[in-house]
């Protein structure tokens, strides 16, 4: 059991992490933080116990050369050649999508017909956001949906671990646009599928995305209760 100061610091973390798009790379996250978050990421449940999970973090150099490497795929016009099919969100998804991009580009001062701009805030994907370190998550080839969920678990751990000590994040599913450069980049086995990037630091309170937030639905959008 754990006391009620303890819950309460929980319920604040889960309800006040978001995603952080502009960090300060001047100041790295101390090493010993980071295996720290990492080794109580460990701790997240997996199907059979099997922990597939199979990440790689990035900092220093090895982080300039895959951001090095995918701003030059991206600004070469190059869309990337990604393993799996892009997501698309029909029907009433849609709308969250566009009520989400609509608060993010607003923030950021970037209009709707404002083709370049767009585009410009696209490439930030691949600057890693400025962020000193970038972790790739992924897991074996021959797993499928149900493993994938257990990823997910794990990245959600993560990211709490992260908000919980003063780090922010930002989950990047654009690492899938160029699976072969981060695999080349990081020394990443071809068995291994590229699922997202966390990109993670201290945020640059002063960059405008910053100020994005993202309100949640009613619980009975998403929630049936049958008794």
């Amino acid at each position: 059991m754990t006391g009620s100061d303890d819950m309460t610091d929980f319920d604040a973390i889960v309800r006040g992490r978001r995603t952080v798009r502009g960090f300060d790379p001047a100041r790295p996250v101390p090493p010993e933080m980071i295996r720290e978050v990492f080794e109580l990421a460990q701790h997240a449940p997996s199907n059979c116990n099997v922990q597939p999970w199979r990440v790689v973090i990035a900092s220093g150099a090895a982080r300039d050369r895959l951001r090095d490497r995918l701003c030059a795929a991206f600004d070469s016009g190059d869309m990337g050649d990604p393993e799996d099919p892009i997501d698309t969100f029909p029907g009433d998804y849609r709308r969250l999508q566009v009520a989400c991009a609509v608060e993010m580009y607003g923030k950021m001062g970037v209009a709707r017909g404002d083709w370049q701009g767009r585009m410009k805030s696209l490439r930030r994907n691949f600057e890693l956001f400025d962020a000193p370190h970038v972790a790739v998550i992924g897991m074996d080839k021959r797993f499928g949906l149900g493993v994938a969920l257990d990823v997910g678990v794990y990245v959600q751990t993560l990211l709490l671990a992260l908000w919980g000590r003063g780090v922010g994040c930002c989950p990047q599913a654009a690492m899938r646009q160029y699976p072969s450069i981060v695999r080349e980049c990081l020394a990443i086995p071809d068995d291994t599928r590229i699922l997202c990037g966390l990109s993670f630091g201290y945020e640059d309170a002063s960059v405008p995305a910053n100020d994005t937030r993202q309100p949640r639905e009613p619980l009975d959008n998403n929630v049936r209760f049958l008794e």
